[in-house]
């Protein structure tokens, strides 16, 4: 159970470059599985996160001697599942219930497939039960004030600096995923009419955008003045690149991102995806309607955008303080405590308090 299932990317018999003779029937119905997802516009980064998955469990099937679809049983799948359960991070972390539901749903949609085209006789995954999500809270989002600071951080007269300070603006601004920013092309920003084209989102999705003029304007600066001299034959459609002119790395907007977080002071866990978070919980926190953020944001369900709608707690403060009874407190009342406190003090401190071996400590 100690081996890696989720957290690495091992060599596995699916990214073997072998000939057909050299993969087992399982790996060969898999590579069916995942070409058949092709075939019917499964989005590309669906189909690479299958070919992780299972993967993995090809891998751990045949630890078992277990080479054949056909072959898979319900226990196994079960064993599976557990060995999900068990797993631990390199910090010694468990899996969230929502990331082993997400490594045993393509499992499951697999032999789903399986017996829909009539390669096996029965589903084993028929009555495999998913973990129950986590109904979790974004850890944190950003006041006003803090993306404020965030923002002013790029140094804007060095040509990195204005790309990185249209790079924040453009995140704070449209809400965007990570790689939705990074694929962005220069066409993409529409800026008479204030839009931006998000192309091939989450899900292979494409929506419009609105853009804010701060963001615009800076963006305006960065494709004017900094953009043409990052220009390369090999990406001349990227809006946002590299010095050397190829599209920025994931992993490097995330780090930049989070050393801008820092050196604005700025404690909270997150890089790229708390400024989304920060987006959508202000915009509702502003009176937007959830409708509109959730179009914004690309979500397919209304659900996903509601957990921002508890984040937003200015509203509930608000709410509280207009209509609980004891909310508030009066300025008799404060005068009157004010007068009192010194000698309630006074006689506690001067009290004889039972010790916890006391009946009366536990009596009261």
């Amino acid at each position: 159970m100690g081996e890696p299932v989720a957290d690495s990317d091992p060599a596995t018999p699916l990214d073997r470059p072998s000939e057909e003779a050299a993969m087992t029937p399982m790996e060969l119905q898999v590579r069916d599985y995942l070409g058949w997802m092709e075939v019917h516009n499964y989005a590309t980064t669906t189909v690479e996160c299958r070919v992780r998955y299972l993967a993995s469990f090809v891998t751990f099937a045949e630890r078992r001697g277990v080479e054949e679809a056909s072959m898979v049983s319900l226990e196994l799948l079960l064993a599976y599942q557990q060995e999900l359960f068990a797993y631990r991070k390199t910090d010694g972390s468990p899996l969230s219930f929502g990331t082993q539901a997400q490594r045993l749903i393509p499992v499951a949609q697999f032999f789903s497939w399986l017996r829909r085209e009539h390669r096996i006789t029965s589903n084993p995954a028929l009555d495999l039960l998913m973990p129950r999500p986590d109904r979790r809270l974004p850890e944190a989002t950003l006041s006003a004030e803090e993306m404020t600071a965030v923002l002013a951080t790029p140094d804007v007269s060095k040509p990195l600096g204005l790309r990185d300070r249209s790079i924040l603006e453009v995140f704070y601004s449209c809400g965007l995923r990570r790689g939705e920013l990074i694929s962005l092309c220069s066409r993409d920003i529409d800026f008479d009419r204030g839009t931006v084209f998000v192309r091939h989102g989450k899900g292979a999705k494409d929506r419009y955008v609105p853009i804010g003029e701060r963001a615009m304007f800076w963006t305006r600066l960065y494709v004017n003045i900094v953009r043409p001299g990052f220009l390369s034959d090999k990406y001349p459609d990227h809006l946002f690149l590299s010095s050397v002119g190829n599209p920025i790395c994931p992993d490097w907007l995330c780090r930049k991102v989070r050393a801008y977080l820092v050196a604005a002071g700025v404690e909270k866990k997150g890089s790229c995806h708390l400024l989304r978070h920060t987006t959508a919980t202000l915009m509702l926190e502003g009176g937007a309607d959830i409708r509109y953020v959730a179009e914004m944001l690309g979500h397919a369900r209304l659900e996903t955008t509601q957990r921002y709608t508890r984040v937003s707690i200015d509203r509930l403060r608000a709410v509280h303080a207009s209509c609980h009874p004891a909310a508030g407190l009066s300025v008799g009342m404060a005068s009157e405590l004010c007068t009192a406190l010194p000698e309630v003090r006074a006689r506690l401190l001067g009290a004889a308090w039972p010790s916890p071996a006391d009946p009366r400590a536990r009596q009261e």
